[in-house]
């Protein structure tokens, strides 16, 4: 519905115009980009060549990983629908005949956090010089390469720039969670291009919660076919998938929950329970408060051997833990657990048992386990306490407060508060959190130990066909947080770059976009006139924020299918965004016009695209009811399509008032705002996304 070109006539409209920082198609920001005139045309017959100085077998790994990069990521984007491309094979010396030539000083150690990522790529009428100090460098800067192919008509061109980079923060990552909803392989691997794309460097592979346990134990195999119920990653099918990652420049950490969210541990070895209870593996969502014995020995043996067979399956440095959301009430419902709190000194300062000393003494025997088999431990913000070693790592979802708290402490830091991406909040919320702002209260030493951060994407509301969706483009904002110096915050370009980076996601093969519209096919029963109306009705519709999905009259469980209008709804709304958008444009305008008039070019332009969307809106109606009313799964929605019609008018006689230069009647201002009051109320689990944006406008003074 959405004409771009219109819309960025609007931002290029007189006094409206963005005075922003030229970054073009980058996203993220690189460090400095210095653009020329020219351009380099991509020829059919471009060669390009790999040079390092010395030839080794870490050497031949990284050239081959390089490759694969450029002949799978990058050349279909500098040469679409050709298959065959010129000479690529490693040189002592560049090639100087090559258009691209690509050139590191050695191999990147992948596993060695804060190896260096940085890079310097030039791109000149006569070709392509990409320089790196590692294949990290190289790899991170074709991921910018790719952002450089500008399409025009049958040819692909880059811009003339020179581009110096580097890395903000040493970990960049982005929580994938097979365990509530298992992820199939090939669903990992899009994903990790796009993690590649946008210069993330860190998968955290969630592996085990209360809904499943999902990677197979060759010694203890109830964990996977009972606690996984047969959905599981094999162990070839582990190695596969570090290996995909890391010649994407990409490390591959695993979380085990433990010793909450371990309800499939539970199913699969009873005996491990804080109680007498026998279950089975978790069908509802929620903090279910199942926690592990931390008072038996049998449980800690069963948790070396798992982890001694883990930690050789996983070569990352890196262990996760879990550690969050238990509340210890199945231990204190325990006298034999309470008796072991009291002999073990484990006493609050009320004189009751502590059940945060009794997990610090699970995470302190957990983490000896780790070390052992030469692992650091990372854990949710739960584990930090007075006792707990300095070298495990603290990841803080529930607050900065966590974070300064474990930094102080002297413990590396991860930020996850305002990353979790699942729940549904604008691209803006998580590119405002910053794991280092300025006024971040630590000393210049307890700065170093922040590490970075991670985007969360748990998978309640996410199965393997809509995941892309939920993830794609938002994360992309976090990977700008994470990867761009602190003062690159101009939101409205971050988004425009944000719908470039979209469009070229779905080329490399990610499904954001085409899984909602197949969904919106099924929903439509395959006719294509029903699809369209149906469309417009999805894209002004969000799924309910946080986890109010839960709360809304609809008994989900891990067998509900996620099929239904809400799944096909973006998270953030790029058409309410939009129209927003023009409507604070509108009233900025309007403030400085001389006389509120909107006669002015900029002024007519707003209000003629205004009024079309929403007329658009408001005819929809009697389109899209019909289907409605006819397809069970679709009728509560209905009451969102008519609240769409009714604000759509009221923000249509708005306008023409403002066009006059006319104030609305008191009466008519109070009947519109109780309109907009009632239409903020959810259905189907959505909420219609357009209201607060006609809201403004029918306030305007």
């Amino acid at each position: 519905m959405m004409r771009p070109f219109l819309f960025l006539l609007l931002l290029l409209a007189g006094p409206l115009a963005a005075q922003t920082p030229d970054t073009r198609m980058l996203l993220p920001v690189p460090t400095q980009a210095t653009w020329g005139q020219s351009r380099f045309t991509v020829k059919p017959d471009l060669s390009w060549q790999v040079f390092t100085p010395t030839q080794t077998p870490a050497s031949q790994a990284a050239d081959s990983a390089v490759a694969q990069a450029v002949e799978q990521l990058v050349l279909p984007a500098l040469l679409p629908g050709r298959m065959g491309v010129g000479p690529s094979r490693r040189q002592a010396s560049p090639m100087p005949t090559a258009s691209m030539v690509l050139q590191y000083g050695r191999p990147g150690n992948l596993l060695k956090l804060g190896e260096d990522e940085s890079y310097t790529l030039r791109v000149t009428p006569m070709g392509v010089a990409l320089n790196a100090p590692t294949h990290l460098g190289i790899l991170r800067g074709l991921a910018t390469l790719r952002q450089l192919a500008t399409p025009e008509k049958k040819m692909v061109w880059l811009p003339e720039v020179d581009v110096v980079d580097s890395p903000r923060f040493p970990w960049r990552g982005l929580l994938m969670d097979p365990a509530r909803h298992f992820m199939p392989v090939s669903v990992i691997k899009r994903n990790l291009d796009g993690m590649w794309a946008t210069k993330f460097n860190v998968m955290h592979w969630h592996l085990a919660d209360d809904q499943g346990f999902r990677v197979e134990s060759k010694l203890f195999p109830r964990l996977h076919t009972v606690g996984g119920e047969g959905q599981f990653y094999t162990q070839q099918q582990v190695r596969e998938v570090i290996r995909y990652a890391a010649r994407r420049g990409i490390r591959v950490v695993p979380e085990l929950d433990m010793p909450g969210h371990a309800t499939a541990w539970l199913a699969a070895y009873p005996r491990l329970a804080s109680n007498d209870s026998i279950y089975g593996v978790a069908r509802k969502w929620g903090v279910l408060n199942i926690a592990l014995d931390p008072t038996k020995e049998t449980t800690y043996t069963l948790i070396d051997s798992l982890l001694s067979e883990m930690t050789g399956l996983f070569p990352d440095p890196y262990f996760h833990i879990g550690g969050d959301e238990n509340d210890g009430r199945q231990w204190k419902r325990n006298p034999r657990i309470v008796a072991f709190m009291k002999q073990q000194g484990f006493i609050n300062a009320k004189g009751q048992p502590d059940n945060h000393a009794l997990q610090t003494y699970f995470s302190r025997r957990v983490l000896q386990m780790l070390t052992r088999y030469q692992k650091k431990m990372v854990g949710w913000d739960e584990i930090l306490g007075p006792d707990l070693p300095q070298d495990a790592v603290i990841q803080s979802w529930r607050g900065k407060k966590g974070l300064y708290e474990a930094a102080k402490a002297g413990h590396p830091t991860l930020l996850s508060n305002g990353y979790y991406i699942d729940l549904n909040l604008t691209a803006a919320s998580h590119y405002a959190p910053d794991p280092l702002p300025q006024d971040a209260p630590l000393t210049p030493a307890q700065q170093k130990l922040v590490l970075g951060g991670e985007a969360t994407m748990w998978s309640e509301f996410a199965d393997s066909v809509i995941v892309d969706s939920r993830i794609w483009p938002r994360a992309a904002a976090v990977a700008e947080r994470l990867w761009s110096v602190g003062t690159v915050r101009d939101v409205p370009d971050m988004y425009r770059r944000l719908a470039l980076v979209s469009r070229q996601l779905e080329t490399m093969g990610l499904r954001h976009r085409r899984a909602p519209e197949q969904l919106l096919t099924q929903l439509a029963g395959g006719r294509q006139t029903a699809v369209a109306p149906l469309r417009t009705l999805a894209q002004v519709l969000e799924p309910v924020k946080e986890y109010k999905r839960h709360f809304q009259g609809f008994n989900y469980t891990t067998q509900t299918p996620l099929n239904r209008l809400v799944d096909a709804a973006p998270s953030e709304s790029e058409e309410a965004r939009q129209f927003g958008v023009a409507v604070d444009g509108l009233l900025a305008y309007r403030r400085t016009a001389a006389g509120n008039d909107l006669q002015g070019q900029p002024g007519k332009a707003l209000v003629a695209y205004l009024t079309n969307e929403l007329e658009y809106w408001q005819a929809n109606d009697a389109l899209v009811q019909p289907l409605l009313k006819q397809n069970p799964s679709l009728q509560e929605y209905a009451p969102h399509s008519a609240r769409l019609k009714t604000v759509a008018t009221l923000g249509l006689e708005r306008l023409r008032l403002l066009e006059k230069g006319q104030a609305p009647t008191p009466t008519w201002l109070t009947n519109a705002l109780k309109q907009l009051d009632a239409a903020k109320a959810p259905a189907g689990q959505t909420e219609l996304a357009v209201v607060p944006a006609i809201r403004r406008l029918v306030e305007a003074k």
